[in-house]
């Protein structure tokens, strides 16, 4: 770092509060008072501004003490400088503007690719093998309403710098906070023990070591890897394993795959309706393994870091300049893209299946080898082919998981946060994310599951705890303290409590069937 910014960092006032290990300076750490703030000039430099710092979000005590000096905010400050110089250094690696909205990977599509994780294709699996083609009208359905739930999460994080935790923790009361809180964690960590039961399960398949050791050594390479890797490169990385899905595109379209497409485009068309538990958990399972709670934090929070990271916002949230239409325009787009990539894949997972699991009368699937055999028609390399695609997607997923209780964690106690950040300068942030991955890995070893089984569970768990975050959501976009002008319209309104109706009335309809009948599968 240069002499001339390390002599301007240190011109900061003393009284910055800064929490106890090791002076990490969190993003609620600048009082109500006019304090001297370091940003970017148009020579690339630094600059002091004044600016009023009107968001002071809550510290626990024991989490601050006072400075006696400026050394370790000075240098601080010059440690999340360059770690935001790093990440615009980054994006401006990709495509001129004009072609950056077609060419980069945005946060809508990554979202997309994260929702076909491994709980979803065990529960697109279960869904084709179980039913044949009948639940293939939930798709064509979820796609609208999974774009404009997705779509109000980002804007709301365009328009505020801000994600959904920080949002409501702003606005409305803590015991919503906190409620929210609770059930996104609880629903993670279950889809992180899910997503750790498949994959290991598949490598045991392969190559036939115990599954501790594989739960273990993949637990450990997710943990690091958040930690010490960009998540941007990770996701780089990941994305061409995430090309296996498209086998079961392939699948389908062989001429050996005796694929009825009379009868895919009539169940897609027309829904079907069977009053039996299997059958509501299976759709309570689709619905919450498409519209999933955990990834309307995710996409709020890396929103906002594309936005620091394209220089449009600082990263306490104040913004350079105001939001133009085309910004508005460009995250529905991503959007849009990454959630009709998502349902395609979810459509002839269920297509592959069911001409090949199903047909064949194998209905009831359990294990990765079970599910695996969808992809049999390809020859021998059908177990290769499923183990490299649950893990690039798990591998993908997991930390997305873990991420995104990590976001809420943070903003929810005023952390620093961000996977554009050292490990030293957001300790909270990652220690969340490294805690939800490890409680995960851990009840594996508590209950003992079908890999398979877990995954539809786990959706069936996100199909609950989905509608009443949606309502927040809902709120939330309608808020014009809030968004300002950028308000839902009476589409996004329209999908939003559509979405909300169809998966409270199913989740009501699966625990009423539970109970007269006893069994839920």
């Amino acid at each position: 770092m240069a002499g001339e910014p390390q002599e301007e960092a240190k011109k900061i006032v003393v009284g910055l509060v800064v929490e106890a290990d090791e002076g990490d300076l969190g993003q609620a750490d600048i009082g109500d008072a006019k304090v001297p703030d370091i940003a970017h000039d148009q020579a690339g430099g630094l600059e002091e501004q004044n600016v009023e710092k009107k968001d002071k979000l809550a510290q626990k005590p024991g989490d601050v003490m006072e400075s006696t000096g400026t050394a370790s905010v000075a240098q601080g400050v010059l440690d999340d400088h360059a770690d935001i110089q790093k990440a615009q250094a980054e994006s401006q690696e990709h495509p001129s503007d004009k072609r950056k909205s077609l060419l980069r990977i945005g946060p809508g599509l990554i979202t997309g690719v994260a929702d076909d994780d491994p709980s979803g294709i065990g529960t697109y699996s279960v869904a084709g093998a179980q039913f044949g083609y009948q639940l293939l009208w939930l798709a064509p359905l979820c796609m609208p309403l999974m774009i404009a739930v997705q779509e109000m999460c980002a804007r709301s994080a365009l328009v505020t710098n801000k994600g959904l935790s920080a949002i409501i923790k702003e606005h409305y009361s803590k015991w919503l906070l906190y409620s929210v809180l609770m059930l996104l964690i609880g629903a993670n960590t279950i889809n992180v023990y899910a997503d750790i039961n498949i994959m290991a399960a598949s490598m045991k398949m392969l190559f036939g070591l115990p599954f501790a050791l594989w739960a273990t050594v993949l637990t450990i390479v997710m943990v690091v890897a958040q930690i010490t890797v960009p998540y941007k490169h990770y996701v780089k990385f990941l994305k061409y394993a995430c090309f296996s899905l498209l086998a079961y595109v392939v699948i389908a379209l062989l001429p050996q795959v005796h694929v009825n497409w009379n009868l895919v485009v009539y169940h897609m068309v027309i829904p079907q309706w069977n009053s039996s538990p299997g059958y509501v958990l299976t759709i309570v399972g689709f619905l919450g393994t498409t519209i999933s709670p955990y990834l309307f934090f995710w996409q709020a929070g890396e929103q906002v870091e594309d936005d620091i990271a394209d220089g449009h916002t600082d990263d306490a949230g104040y913004r350079a300049s105001p939001i133009n239409r085309s910004e508005i325009r460009s995250i529905r787009s991503d959007t849009a893209v990454g959630m009709i990539f998502s349902q395609i894949i979810t459509i002839f997972i269920i297509i592959a299946t069911a001409a090949t699991l199903h047909v064949s009368g194998k209905t009831d699937i359990n294990t990765a080898e079970d599910a695996a055999r969808a992809l049999l028609p390809l020859g021998a390399s059908a177990y290769w082919l499923f183990t490299l695609g649950i893990l690039g997607v798990g591998l993908m997923a997991v930390p997305t998981l873990a991420g995104s209780a990590a976001y809420a964690v943070a903003e929810t106690a005023g952390w620093r946060n961000g996977l554009y950040r050292r490990f030293s300068r957001a300790k909270g942030f990652y220690a969340t994310i490294a805690l939800v991955t490890v409680v995960g890995y851990l009840l594996n070893f508590v209950q003992v599951i079908s890999p398979v089984k877990a995954l539809l569970y786990s959706a069936v768990l996100n199909g609950l705890v989905a509608p009443p975050l949606i309502v927040v959501l809902l709120f939330i976009c309608n808020n014009r303290k809030i968004v300002g002008n950028n308000v839902n319209g009476w589409l996004s309104n329209t999908l939003g409590w559509l979405a909300v109706v169809l998966m409270s009335l199913a989740g009501g309809l699966l625990i009423w069937s539970i109970f007269t009948s006893g069994k839920a599968a």
